[in-house]
């Protein structure tokens, strides 16, 4: 069985999003290795979908990458948050809607090699508008999309953002499912 032991623990970035630690880690085998981990409390992606199987997502400008992206909403945990509990939050602050039904369906680690994130991932139905409430600083437009038009972005390269390619694909296998099921 493959296991790691820390030896030793260095403290190298405190923030408001991330931490950053060094560690010296003692192998399954006894040998040593340092490891950089990026701590990060994690988030809620949500695959908002209305009756007509139109998917709502979120363009915004990322600094990281100089560029607008197109994505599911989503949001990062508080220290101890509920996920269900933000998921609901980030879909009203990012798109004004409430969602009658909120399902978990999944989860996602974002880069396991070096960060702890882990993405809870949310379809949300039967949606009602109202206003939206983004956070300060947080600057992004609403964008409605047949589902099946936002497989063809993902599918194409158009969609880059990994979290919202796996929400997407996911959400249409889980909704093409439940329609069987309703047929039956």
């Amino acid at each position: 069985m493959f296991y790691e032991q820390t030896l030793s623990r260095e403290n190298i970035f405190n923030g408001k999003v991330f931490d950053i630690h060094r560690d010296r880690v003692k192998l399954s085998d006894n040998s040593e290795a340092w490891r950089e981990v990026v701590e990060h409390s994690g988030g809620v992606c949500i695959a908002a979908i209305d009756e007509s199987r139109n998917i709502i997502l979120v363009e915004q400008f990322r600094y990281p990458l100089n560029g607008l992206t197109l994505e599911v909403v989503a949001g990062k945990l508080d220290k101890g948050e509920d996920p269900d509990t933000a998921a609901s939050r980030e879909l009203s602050e990012e798109t004004g809607f409430s969602a009658k039904k909120l399902i978990k369906v999944g989860t996602f680690y974002s880069s396991p090699g070096f960060c702890s994130e882990k993405l809870h991932f949310y379809l949300a139905t039967g949606l009602t508008e109202g206003e939206k409430h983004p956070d300060e600083g947080e600057l992004l437009n609403s964008v409605i999309l047949p589902l099946g038009e936002a497989i063809e972005k993902v599918l194409a390269d158009e969609i880059t953002d990994g979290k919202t390619k796996a929400l997407i694909l996911l959400a249409d296998r889980i909704l093409s499912q439940q329609k069987l099921h309703d047929e039956e």
